[in-house]
């Protein structure tokens, strides 16, 4: 554990992604929030950057069959940036579907096909962000006119739909894109069902970053790594494609406890780390950030990685 520790920490300490340093670590509180509406429960799990006033804040979704303990080191890496993480676990399409279940295999097959769980996880993001200003341990910390939401392959899902991507047969009610956000991160983007790229895309304008792996495909549905790029493709905003080389899907998943690729952290430090420089660059208007990421991130990706970008400042 201390040499991922030591991994983990040692890209972001470069001078071109540094920000003043807090004082101590990012806070940590797992508290759950009721949905009355809904009668609907959402374990979540909050990084509260030791700084003073209002911050900027992602909203972090998990990929199927995953919680809000996942993606622990892209939080903690935008936490220990000033950034206030909110990681939302969604009921249903979470770590109930595999722990202590016969056929695992069938029940994330369900889940995934399930149109109502989908509409869940949209309505829990918007349910979130109504939530911030109520929520007592983030009275007075969220700097509103900053806010983004960042996720892991469904958790990409719902970074492209929350952020304007047409849903097959209408939106329901939802008024996509919510126009509190303000940016986004998807890692493992998924590629549109139902609608030609372009069409799927075409109201998404928020500044996205993307990052996948040359390995990164998934049995379910049967998405190809090549097909992790289209977002980008049919995106005309500004945004970062990476893709990392050997990074599987589960790479980017960080979830404690499963085991195997899920919980190996190779890939973090280069995700963690271009999301740091990624917002740096859109939310504090830092010229070398993004000068850093239109560059190819030297320094922090490795041999055989590739990144684009367009439209950066």
């Amino acid at each position: 554990m201390l040499t991922r520790r030591a991994t983990l920490v040692a890209p972001l300490a470069l001078p071109f992604l540094a920000l003043p340093a807090a004082a101590a670590p990012p806070r940590i509180l797992r508290e759950e929030w009721r949905d009355a509406a809904r009668d609907r429960r959402l374990p979540v799990l909050l990084r509260l950057p030791d700084t003073p006033g209002p911050a900027p804040l992602m909203i972090v979704s998990h990929g199927l069959g995953g919680s809000r303990e996942g993606l622990a080191y892209l939080g903690q890496a935008l936490a220990e940036a000033g950034i206030l993480t909110v990681h939302l676990q969604h009921p249903g399409t979470d770590d109930s579907l595999w722990r202590g279940v016969p056929d695992r295999r069938a029940n994330l097959l369900a889940a995934a096909s399930d149109a109502n769980r989908a509409l869940d996880r949209l309505l829990d993001v918007r349910f979130a962000l109504d939530s911030l200003a109520a929520a007592p341990s983030l009275k007075g910390r969220v700097d509103t006119g900053r806010i983004g939401i960042g996720g892991h392959s469904y958790g990409a899902w719902l970074v492209q739909h929350m952020l304007g991507q047409r849903l097959p047969g209408g939106d329901r009610g939802l008024a996509l894109p919510d126009p509190r956000l303000s940016a986004g991160i998807a890692l493992s983007p998924m590629p549109p069902e139902g609608l030609p790229p372009r069409l799927a895309f075409a109201r998404v304008t928020a500044p996205l970053l993307h990052v996948t792996g040359s390995q990164d495909h998934s049995w379910l549905g049967g998405t190809s790594a090549e097909a992790r790029r289209i977002p980008y493709d049919a995106t005309s905003g500004p945004a970062a494609l990476a893709v990392l080389q050997g990074a599987t899907h589960a790479a980017f998943a960080g979830e404690t406890g499963v085991g195997g690729s899920w919980e190996d952290a190779t890939y973090h430090p280069r995700s963690a780390g271009l999301a740091v420089a990624f917002l740096r660059s859109l939310w504090l208007g830092d010229a070398a950030s993004g000068a850093f990421l239109r560059a190819g991130a030297p320094g922090l990706l490795a041999a055989g990685d590739r990144l684009e970008t367009r439209g950066l400042g």
